[in-house]
C-alpha cells in the first residue's frame, strides 16, 4: 500500500553517498572546460537512395575512440557542444547508485531506460516506486503514450490515454524519487537543477565525460539536460563498460548487458545489437543521437544533425566496423530499407565517411 512522502522516508535506511572523489585522482581528474557551443559543422553520414538515385542526405557527426582513448576515426564536429538526450541515461543511472540507490538487474536497467511501454516495463517501474512505499502520482515525467508502436497501438485499443507510468522514461523517474528517498532529500522538485540529486548528477557527467557541462535545458521528459560534446559522451560509456564490477559503472554496464529488452524493448535496434555484439553496452537517444562501447574501452558516439532516427544505426555499424567488430554481426545494422508500394526500392547507406581517419 503507498504512504505519505514522510512516512515512506522512515521506511528505508539512508545509505552513505558514494559520489566521486573531491580531490583529484587518476580516475576522477579534474574535468576540461565545456565543450564550445557553436553550430555544429555536421558532414554528410548517410545516403537515401530510392531507385538507383539520392533521394536525400543525414548530415551528422561521428567520433570513434580507441581502447586507450585515442580517436582512431571522426567525422563531422564531435567536440562542438550537444544535447545527448536519452543516451546520458546510463550515466545518469551511474549516480543514483553513487547515492546509494539498491537496484541491480532488470530494475537497474530499466533505470538507464527508453522503454516501449511493455507490461515488464510498466511492472518494473511499478517495483521500484514500490521498494519506498512510493505513489504513482509523485512521478513527474511528462505523461505520454507507450514508445513502442505496437504497445502504444495496444494501449489505445484497450482504451488508455497518456501516463506517466507508460512514457519512456518512467523506469528512470521511479529510481530518481527512490534514490531522493533514501537521502532523505525533497521528493518535491526532484527535477530542478538545483536539487541535491539532479547536482550530483551534474557531478557525474562531469566526471565520467571528463569535461565540464556546456549548458543545462530540460529534456523531454522533465529532467535537467546537459551539454556536452558526442567525443565526451563516447569517454563516458567508455569508463562505465570498462569499470569493475563491483563499481557503480560497472553494475550498470552489467545490467545493460543482461538486460537489453530493459533498456528498450522487444525488438528495438539498440537490444538487438546488444544481443548481437559480445559485450557491447549501448544507448540511443531523441534526435537521432548512438552512443556504444565494448569492454575493452572501444567506442563510439553518434549524433544525426536533423534528428533523424533512421540513420543512427547504418552510421554505427560502420563505426563499429572501425573498432573491429566483426562485420557480419552488423549486417543487420548496416541498411536500411527504402519501401516504394510497400516493397524495398532503395535503402539508407552510410557514405564513406571514415576513409580518412586524419581529417
Amino acid at each position: 500500500m503507498n504512504t505519505s512522502p514522510a512516512n515512506a522516508s522512515q521506511a528505508l535506511p539512508q545509505p552513505p553517498l558514494g559520489g566521486a572523489p573531491t580531490d583529484p585522482t587518476p580516475e576522477h581528474p579534474v574535468p576540461a572546460a565545456p565543450p564550445e557551443i557553436r553550430e555544429a559543422r555536421h558532414v554528410p553520414l548517410v545516403q537515401v537512395i530510392r531507385g538507383g538515385l539520392v533521394e536525400g542526405v543525414h548530415h551528422g557527426s561521428v567520433v570513434v575512440l580507441a581502447a586507450d582513448g585515442q580517436v582512431i576515426g571522426q567525422a563531422g564536429d564531435p567536440d562542438a557542444a550537444f544535447y545527448p538526450r536519452s543516451a546520458l541515461k546510463p550515466v545518469q543511472a551511474v549516480a543514483m547508485l553513487r547515492a546509494g540507490l539498491p537496484l541491480d538487474g532488470e530494475l537497474l536497467a530499466l533505470t538507464a531506460a527508453s522503454h516501449s511501454g511493455q507490461q515488464r516495463h510498466l511492472a518494473g517501474a511499478r517495483r521500484i516506486l514500490a521498494q519506498g512505499q512510493l505513489a504513482e502520482d509523485l512521478l513527474r515525467n511528462v505523461p505520454d503514450l507507450p514508445y513502442g508502436a505496437p504497445e502504444r497501438e495496444a494501449w489505445l485499443r484497450a482504451g488508455y490515454g497518456p501516463s506517466r507510468l507508460a512514457q519512456n522514461c518512467s523506469g528512470k523517474h521511479a529510481a530518481m524519487l527512490l534514490t531522493a528517498q533514501l537521502r532523505d532529500w525533497p521528493l518535491e522538485g526532484y527535477l530542478d537543477p538545483a536539487h541535491p540529486l539532479q547536482q550530483l548528477i551534474a557531478e557525474t557527467v562531469e566526471d565520467l565525460t571528463g569535461q565540464r557541462i556546456a549548458q543545462v535545458t530540460v529534456d523531454g521528459c522533465g529532467a535537467p539536460l546537459f551539454a556536452i560534446s558526442p567525443h565526451g559522451l563516447a569517454r563516458a560509456l567508455a569508463r562505465i563498460a570498462t569499470a569493475p564490477a563491483d563499481t557503480p559503472e560497472g553494475r550498470v554496464a552489467a545490467a545493460m548487458r543482461e538486460h537489453p529488452e530493459m533498456v528498450a524493448g522487444t525488438g528495438r535496434d539498440v537490444a538487438r545489437l546488444m544481443r548481437a555484439v559480445p559485450g557491447l553496452v549501448a544507448k540511443d537517444g531523441f534526435e537521432g543521437v548512438q552512443v556504444a562501447a565494448l569492454p575493452d574501452g572501444r567506442a563510439l558516439a553518434v549524433k544525426i544533425a536533423d534528428g533523424g532516427d533512421r540513420a543512427r544505426m547504418p552510421v554505427t555499424a560502420v563505426a563499429l566496423a572501425r573498432l573491429g567488430v566483426d562485420p557480419g554481426l552488423l549486417t543487420e545494422f548496416a541498411e536500411a530499407p527504402v519501401l516504394g508500394g510497400g516493397r524495398p526500392v532503395g535503402s539508407l547507406r552510410a557514405a564513406d565517411f571514415l576513409s580518412d581517419p586524419s581529417a
